[in-house]
């Protein structure tokens, strides 16, 4: 799997594995946690939650997966990078490490690979970048990030950073049909070195049902979906973390990482789904 470096030290994959709206019915637990250990035996290395999913459901399911798969012997702790998020309110100095602290415990691990303020709230961000710098320096995290900021909150947060660790990487919602970040604040974090991680990448599996797509698709060799995947992760400096819970989609996501599309293809892609033209508000589910 093709990785890409963090302005912070260390590196993430390509493409991961979401767990938006795990957790939130009892009854789907044992085929959420039984996908989450498919996904790991797959190869899947990067797992996404928050806080948020499930009200701490999806941290649930992932911590009992992970146990499992470690009990197993199916992967080292070393090899998989846990990414989690902070609810807004959450984010005080005090609150951001007790939110931090109930989601170690559901996933049952010591440390989060990477933490995010999942979008802005009402607390002060300099509160927030306090709490991260300390939960870094007890190491209860590798790093921290954002979830949901444009371009000028970007560069609000720059300003308040300090001399402790910087920002790792902002998630945001980015497809071939919502590609508004590709305007201004995927340039502002390519400068910066400094991944953007795509969040509903396929469109919540819109773009699987797309025509244009499709018949493109179809003269490749994949499915529309594998494609829609494969354009976001073609873009430099971005990571993808598509959910999947069936075997079938698990398995096309993580080929979607390995194909190579053509200029040809993707201009192709430019002209079925065209690029912005100018800034517009951030988009978010």
């Amino acid at each position: 799997m093709r990785t890409l470096p963090l302005p912070t030290g260390g590196e993430m994959p390509v493409l991961g594995l979401g767990t938006w709206r795990m957790g939130e019915v009892a009854s789907r637990r044992a085929a959420e946690v039984a996908a989450v250990r498919e996904a790991i035996v797959l190869g899947y290395r990067l797992i996404d939650t928050a806080e948020m999913y499930g009200e701490g459901g999806a941290e649930t399911v992932l911590g009992q997966a992970i146990g499992e798969s470690l009990r197993a012997g199916d992967v080292r702790r070393d090899e998989l990078f846990i990414v989690s998020k902070v609810y807004p309110h959450n984010a005080s100095r005090r609150g951001t490490r007790e939110a931090c602290e109930r989601s170690l415990k559901r996933l049952g691990l010591d440390a989060i690979d990477l933490y995010l303020l999942h979008w802005r709230g009402s607390h002060p961000l300099s509160e927030t970048v306090e709490a991260m710098h300390a939960l870094v320096s007890d190491g209860r995290i590798g790093h921290w990030g954002v979830s949901n900021f444009d371009t000028d909150d970007m560069e609000e947060l720059d300003g308040v950073i300090g001399d402790g660790p910087g920002c790792a990487a902002n998630q945001v919602y980015l497809s071939l049909g919502e590609r508004g970040p590709e305007f201004s604040l995927l340039p502002w974090l390519r400068e910066h070195g400094m991944p953007l991680m795509a969040y509903s990448p396929i469109d919540q599996g819109a773009l699987a049902e797309d025509h244009g797509l499709s018949e493109l698709a179809e003269r490749l060799g994949v499915t529309a979906a594998q494609l829609a995947l494969a354009a976001v992760i073609a873009r430099p400096g971005v990571i993808a973390i598509p959910k999947a819970v069936r075997s079938a989609h698990l398995k096309e996501n993580l080929a979607a990482a390995e194909l190579k599309l053509d200029a040809a293809t993707l201009a192709e892609l430019d002209r079925l789904h065209p690029p912005p033209r100018r800034k517009t508000p951030l988009a978010m589910i």
